[in-house]
């Protein structure tokens, strides 16, 4: 643990230092597993609402207005994940272009890839309490899930550098991972099984036993 300690650290402090864009992707996505982790949706319902809410929410403060754009490349911190668009630095200002990625578009589908893989495990009965992080098990909801977030990314980026604008990821986002588990669930047949799922219920079951 001091190890560890002293390493964080060393590493925040050069970061500090240097502002370097991977050493800040490093931060964030350490920001983004912890949210990830410690917080759960409760129900595909309520992970729906949610990923619908945002989408209207994501596309009106990009297209609608420059606010969320602004503030976005204004603030100089791990609060976004940053890719160069060119490995050749700017001939004017001496560094890199940058497109960046919010951490609300990788920790809110996040939470939502999350329920589905405790969803694929309430569905191969693996228990709950005490939970075995190394259970194998088959994972249908999880992996169609992330298929359809790695699409969703790539054609975010993809239209991002093509138009050379600003885009809402979850415009992309949301239809992928919600389209992609809910066709999973009709080709399985599970679709009720999947909208009656609640993750309360579930932890009440275990404290009783």
């Amino acid at each position: 643990d001091i190890f560890a300690l002293m390493a964080g650290i060393a590493f925040n402090v050069a970061y500090f230092q240097t502002k370097h864009w991977t050493m800040n992707n490093v931060l964030g996505i350490c920001f983004c597993l912890q949210g990830i982790e410690r917080f759960s949706l409760g129900t595909y319902k309520i992970g729906a609402i949610l990923l619908v809410g945002l989408f209207f929410y994501d596309i009106f403060w990009v297209f609608g207005t420059d606010v969320m754009v602004t503030v976005a490349k204004s603030l100089d911190g791990p609060i976004k994940i940053l890719f160069p668009r060119s490995l050749i630095p700017d001939a004017a200002t001496g560094k890199l272009e940058m497109s960046l990625l919010g951490l609300g578009d990788i920790v809110i589908p996040g939470f939502f890839l999350a329920l589905l893989l405790r969803f694929d495990a309430h569905n191969a009965k693996v228990d709950y309490f005490p939970t075995n992080v190394h259970a194998s098990f088959s994972k249908p909801y999880f992996h169609s899930a992330l298929v359809g977030y790695v699409l969703g990314l790539a054609t975010t980026l993809y239209v991002m550098i093509v138009f050379q604008a600003a885009q809402p990821a979850l415009l992309y986002l949301v239809p992928a991972c919600l389209g992609s588990s809910l066709l999973c669930a009709v080709v399985r047949g599970e679709l009720k099984a999947l909208f009656d799922y609640s993750e309360e219920e579930e932890e009440e079951e275990e404290e009783e036993e």
